[in-house]
């Protein structure tokens, strides 16, 4: 810019600032390069006594190339007025300036005016009102343009095919590329682009060798952008050693590509080979760092997860939404809620990352499984805009923490509000009965399901089976098994079990053991279970019973373990661990803390036997 300046000093010395060609390719550097100035371009222009039709459409291009769409169909209803003779390079600016603005009437009063002078036919600016309608979410218009048009080129079918992508209709976009195969027009890598990315956004790896095997028959050039696609599609579609095999053979590699593969192997379970690929990668951004994060969390790996996240920050890289999303979701599965909480004062307080719906969804979550309710329903009522995981994930946090008439309460006005419950709504309000007992609410809950449209799956027959059973309606809950229609899982028969063992129905307790050793012999906690009830009943042949096949099939019991956070590092226990290297100091405090409670229990002991004397 400074030297742009020079030259604008110069120009204005030698009177060559009044000559349209080299003040046009002044204004061109200052309003389209990533260097120039925009408010500079705009005093330029207006000194300008008679800008041409260029030195217009160079200034509303610069406004929308950096993101003053408005100020950009200013100059363009400018042009209007004064008449200034159009080609159709201002038509197609004109169009891509009210593709920011969000009101559809201004794009369509350009369309307008592209009738009225004549330019409805050139297919530069119809290929415009088809990306123009494409991104206003209208394909029902864009494709009556498209359908309109007496020349269709390679532009025209990859925007409708990329438009009914990015609009969600999958089927859509692959009809018309199947169409655009059956014409002259050979498509390109932009086109393929887009065909690769309905692919996987489809999830079938069938659809994914055919769109690979079309590209390599036409002998397309496969560019570095069209085989990140591909790498992705295959990943998406479930095609990770073909995704493996493409990387291999990649001679250049971006930081996408790597990080293509860092989500195949994370969605595979191969989290080690996603973080030797994550070391090994040459450049890393912050999707990349992403990425790793997300392979961590969604393979309950919390704890590594965390870790990345701290090393992330170290590296000053800044966060994502989506990245706080999955460290959220990591905090959750730990328990972690000061590095929640941390999130929610560094980056969200202070401005860093806006609260949208996604990511207070996820603070709702992370607080209510971390134990505290009351910051989650703080949470959820500074939402501007909910949506119905907002009142799932409340009504699930409610749940959890046995707050039945609450999750009721929500239910109710959440449906009021017109949000249509889905079966995880119904999880979480057959979980909320089971826990206080509601058993007529529950069953009221249950027969509503099929009014909104939710058959009851496995999980909801699940909740029932486990409020029957808590209640001691057992033989209900047996019928009920026996009416669904499928065959029972771990969870039913479990929930089952649990019943049994709570109202000492060892009978019916058996039956659903020997069902749960059958789906998984090598549960240790159905054989504690079944021994723990019989023993209850002094049926001690069958406790010996239960014992004995377990030690048949080698099952060992899953020691219990506990986990406390002391200054942000996490520390696990088991049953009388001693490989802690404070292991010493700890039993030392634990046995001093049992002898004061002991006291403790003497000196009430002692104060109570005082005041029934005094009395």
């Amino acid at each position: 810019m400074s030297q742009a300046k020079q030259i604008h000093a110069q120009m204005m010395r030698t009177g060559l600032v009044f000559h349209l060609f080299p003040i046009s390719r002044l204004l061109s550097f200052i309003a389209l390069d990533e260097r120039g100035n925009l408010r500079y371009a705009n005093a330029l222009f207006s000194q300008i006594p008679e800008p041409n039709v260029y030195i217009w459409n160079t200034i509303i291009r610069g406004c929308v190339k950096k993101g003053f769409s408005e100020l950009g169909f200013c100059y363009f209803v400018t042009m209007v007025r004064e008449c200034v003779e159009m080609d159709r390079r201002s038509y197609v600016f004109g169009l891509k300036s009210c593709e920011g603005l969000g009101d559809l009437r201004a794009g369509e009063c350009v369309y307008c005016r592209i009738w009225k002078s004549g330019f409805v036919g050139d297919v530069f600016v119809r290929n415009e009102l088809i990306h123009f309608y494409c991104e206003k979410a209208k394909l029902s218009c864009a494709d009556r343009v498209f359908r309109e048009s007496e020349i269709r080129d390679v532009v025209s079918w990859t925007s409708m095919i990329d438009g009914s992508v990015k609009n969600g209709m999958i089927d859509n976009a692959l009809k018309m590329f199947d169409e655009m195969s059956e014409t002259d027009v050979e498509p390109n890598d932009v086109t393929m682009v887009a065909v690769f990315s309905a692919c996987a956004q489809r999830g079938n790896l069938g659809s994914a060798e055919r769109a690979r095997e079309f590209a390599e028959m036409r002998g397309l050039r496969f560019s570095l952008n069209m085989m990140n696609a591909m790498l992705d599609m295959y990943v998406k579609c479930g095609g990770v050693e073909k995704a493996k095999e493409i990387f291999d053979k990649m001679d250049v590699r971006d930081v996408f590509s790597w990080t293509s593969m860092i989500n195949a192997h994370g969605r595979n379970g191969e989290v080690e080979m996603a973080r030797k690929v994550f070391d090994e990668m040459p450049e890393k951004n912050v999707v990349s760092w992403t990425a790793m994060i997300g392979g961590y969390s969604q393979n309950n790996k919390p704890m590594e997860a965390l870790k990345l996240f701290s090393a992330m920050e170290m590296e000053a890289f800044a966060p994502l939404e989506s990245t706080l999303v999955l460290v959220l979701s990591a905090c959750a599965q730990s328990g972690c809620m000061d590095v929640g909480r941390r999130i929610h004062d560094h980056y969200v307080k202070e401005k860093w990352i806006p609260l949208s719906t996604i990511l207070s969804n996820a603070f709702v979550d992370m607080y209510s499984k971390c134990g505290s309710i009351d910051l989650a329903r703080e949470i959820f009522d500074e939402m501007r805009k909910k949506d119905l995981v907002s009142y799932n994930s409340m009504i699930v946090a409610y749940a959890s923490h046995g707050h039945a008439e609450k999750a009721l309460g929500l239910f109710e006005r959440m449906v009021e509000l017109g949000f249509k419950p889905d079966n995880i709504t119904f999880v979480g309000i057959l979980s909320a009965c089971a826990h206080r007992g509601l058993v007529e609410e529950g069953w009221v809950c249950f027969r509503d399901m099929e009014a909104f449209g939710v058959t009851p799956a496995m999980e909801h027959y699940a909740c029932m089976i486990d409020l029957l059973g808590r209640v001691g309606l057992l033989e209900e809950a047996y019928s009920l098994i026996n009416s669904m229609g499928m065959e029972a899982d771990q969870a039913i028969w479990g929930a089952l079990l649990n019943g049994c063992r709570m109202h000492a129905n060892v009978e019916l307790g058996k039956l659903a053991a020997e069902k749960l050793m059958v789906l998984d012999p090598g549960d240790s906690g159905t054989y504690v279970l079944l021994a723990s009830l019989c023993a209850d009943k002094k049926k001690w042949s069958d406790v010996r019973i239960a014992r004995s096949r377990m030690r048949e099939k080698g099952v060992k019991k899953t020691p219990g373990s506990s986990l406390i956070e002391v200054e942000g590092k996490f520390h696990e226990f088991l049953v009388a661990d001693e490989s802690h290297p404070d292991s010493d100091g700890i039993y030392r405090v634990l046995k001093e803390i049992l002898m004061f409670s002991k006291m403790d229990d003497c000196i009430l002991d002692n104060y109570q036997n005082h005041i029934d004397t005094f009395l």
